[in-house]
């Protein structure tokens, strides 16, 4: 079947589904995109508010037929349907049988695991890109590291990363986090290179990547660092991006070790934070979950449109390379970031597989399980610097 479809937003009835499709509707040039989910009533009311004249594709993540159906025409579909573990796999399987490339805004490392493990090899024979975490969840660290390094010109020995940020959590998002409670995890909470390849870390690298959760200060960047709420997800991330890049014989560094932390601008607010994510962790991991989830938002409720309007994001990074001398560099950009900037971080990566496809990494026929860095890389820098995402530096 010829793919006659560009995109297809998959879950477009959730709040960031509905961020998708505006984004991509408000874009101006030739794009042929769809919208798809399960309930035909409310894609309906999404098409008639947000995208007027796009074509509706009927699909539930429980129902192969009708997945295989909407991947076969379809060159790209942009999934914001989670949690990812409940709708996304059979999806990304429908991708891979019928060579259809794939993002997603998952921050679900466990899931990732299992996508690596079923499809990495297949999708990388058939040259498909299976591109998960390309919302706030990892681009910002995963995409802000590749920028930083290659800007540097040097081998690099370490990068750390400190995230500061306005925005609020959407009723999905929460659903996500609250949902992993329930879930047996193992050692897949702690293993620092859950996503990597075997045999692609060594012993000193074991030994630099433990999580660590702690309060230090920052002279390079004139702040303090503490644990930050989504490192465990993304620096999981980055370092499958070095090891891939290490395997395309474009390697970080020898021994290169990635941490991830919040930025505070005093060491009360470090310790503040600290306290605030111990917290967090305690609800979320024991049975106290269930009393506080009916009091947040559901799935489908979000920020309004002053609040995303009002948020930001900023990322730095101190790059040390292998010859010790440190340089600084930063990735910003205006909106709430887990909702305004994600949308608008995915749907680039999604526009990127299908209009900058020479441009791409790797060349024509490099594919597999990957990630932003190792999949998209300069390509989706160019395409997010002229549209509101900034990359600086040398500071």
């Amino acid at each position: 079947m010829t793919k006659d479809v560009d995109i297809v937003v998959y879950g477009a009835t959730g709040f960031t589904g509905q961020l998708c499709a505006a984004y991509l509707q408000a874009r101006k040039g030739q794009l042929n995109w769809a919208i798809a989910g399960r309930n035909r009533e409310k894609l309906e009311a999404v098409a008639q508010s947000t995208a007027p004249g796009r074509e509706i594709i009927i699909a539930d993540g429980d129902d192969e037929a009708a997945l295989e159906a909407l991947t076969a025409r379809t060159k790209v579909v942009l999934s914001t349907a989670g949690p990812f573990h409940r709708y996304g796999s059979k999806l990304v399987a429908a991708c891979v049988k019928n060579a259809t490339h794939y993002i997603d805004i998952t921050g679900e490392n466990f899931w990732v695991k299992e996508l690596i493990a079923k499809h990495h090899d297949e999708a990388a024979a058939k040259g498909i890109r299976i591109i998960p975490s390309c919302g706030f969840d990892s681009i910002p660290s995963d995409l802000g590291s590749y920028f930083s390094i290659r800007q540097s010109g040097k081998p690099v020995r370490r990068v750390e990363s400190f995230h500061s940020y306005k925005g609020e959590a959407s009723g999905g998002t929460l659903e996500t986090i609250f949902s992993m409670g329930d879930l047996n995890l193992g050692d897949d909470m702690t293993n620092p290179f859950l996503l990597n390849p075997p045999e692609s870390y060594t012993p000193e690298m074991k030994k630099a990547e433990r999580d660590r959760l702690s309060v230090a200060e920052k002279p390079e960047i004139n702040g303090w660092a503490g644990p930050f709420v989504m490192a465990a997800a993304n620096t999981r991330v980055v370092r499958r991006s070095a090891a891939l890049l290490s395997q395309r014989q474009e390697p970080y560094g020898g021994n290169f070790s990635y941490q991830e932390y919040a930025y505070h601008k005093s060491r009360g607010a470090a310790w503040k934070g600290l306290a605030g994510l111990a917290l967090t962790g305690l609800v979320i991991m024991t049975p106290l979950r269930k009393l506080v989830r009916p009091f947040l938002r559901q799935p489908g409720e979000g920020p309004d449109e002053a609040q995303r309007d009002s948020g930001w994001f900023d990322c730095k990074f101190i790059v040390e390379a292998e010859d010790g001398s440190k340089s600084v560099y930063a990735m910003h950009g205006a909106g709430d970031p887990g909702y305004k900037v994600t949308s608008k971080l995915v749907s680039e990566a999604a526009l990127c597989l299908v209009e900058d496809a020479d441009a791409l990494p790797g060349g024509d026929g490099y594919g597999g399980v990957l990630t932003s860095a190792s999949g998209l890389g300069q390509a989706l820098i160019d395409r997010l610097s002229k549209n509101g995402i900034h990359f600086d530096g040398p500071l």
